[in-house]
């Protein structure tokens, strides 16, 4: 194959993955700089909402679905831009395609199950278990009885109060247990935008699953509660006015105080 037909033949393929991968993926843009990313394809219980935040320095990831097809091209990053990948917990749904990125922080609680992706702590035996975890296959080769998840080691371990700086916005790590022993949230004290992960969301919560401590989600959820936000962006479901994630929180401690 002469050079010129070889480049032809890869810019070929290079086009059929782009196309793939704007089937797989849907996005919306929240804000100048923040847009909402999902796998419509996936199942409800693990079609978790990703964000791309776009900064001066650096381009914030905050959690990376499934991994059931790349998500780094379907980003559109500019070449040579520095990228932080933050995930805000270890279950399957939100660090599917984190080995894609090279600078990858996590709360040093679950350090360990990033470096491993074991599915007690992943939970990924849950979707391998699943009726039908997806209505449409990512790719033709695609068995769901087979998924598993790239092994991603944290670069930076996280502790509550850290900040990650990407020019326009300044974020202050906060630590969430109870869904999940390292769960964290991403505050800007400045603008009050808040991204919450699985430790609060407009849905259904869980705390029923391996590694749920419902006695921490109560500490946390009286946290949330009293944290001024002004928008708050959940790991799934809508985004949250501070009004209504105040509602969702003593929902969660009003039911919690009756069982």
């Amino acid at each position: 194959m002469s050079g010129q037909n070889a480049s032809s033949a890869i810019s070929s393929i290079e086009r059929q993955k782009m196309t793939d991968q704007a089937k797989w993926f849907c996005a919306e843009q929240l804000t100048d700089n923040i847009r909402r990313i999902w796998e419509p394809h996936v199942h409800r219980f693990f079609r978790a909402n990703l964000f791309h935040v776009i900064g001066k320095d650096a381009d914030l990831i905050i959690d990376f679905g499934m991994g059931l097809a790349p998500l780094r091209p379907f980003l559109n990053i500019d070449i040579g831009k520095p990228v932080i990948a933050l995930a805000t917990h270890v279950h399957a749904d939100h660090i599917g395609s984190f080995h894609e990125f090279e600078h990858r922080l996590g709360h040093a609680a679950e350090a360990d199950g990033f470096a491993g992706m074991e599915d007690v702590v992943t939970l990924a035996h849950l979707f391998r278990e699943l009726p039908q975890g997806v209505e449409q296959k990512p790719e033709p080769s695609f068995d769901q009885d087979d998924y598993a998840i790239h092994e991603a080691p944290l670069t930076t371990v996280l502790a509550e109060n850290d900040t990650v700086d990407i020019g326009v916005s300044l974020y202050k790590v906060l630590h969430l247990p109870g869904h999940s022993p390292g769960s964290i949230g991403l505050l800007d004290e400045t603008s009050g935008i808040f991204f919450s992960g699985d430790a609060i969301y407009d849905g259904t919560l869980v705390d029923d699953l391996p590694g749920c401590d419902k006695s921490a989600y109560r500490t946390t959820m009286r946290r949330l509660r009293d944290l001024d936000v002004s928008v708050a962006y959940g790991g799934h479901g809508a985004p949250m006015t501070r009004e209504r994630m105040r509602t969702i929180a003593n929902a969660y401690l009003d039911a919690s105080a009756q069982r």
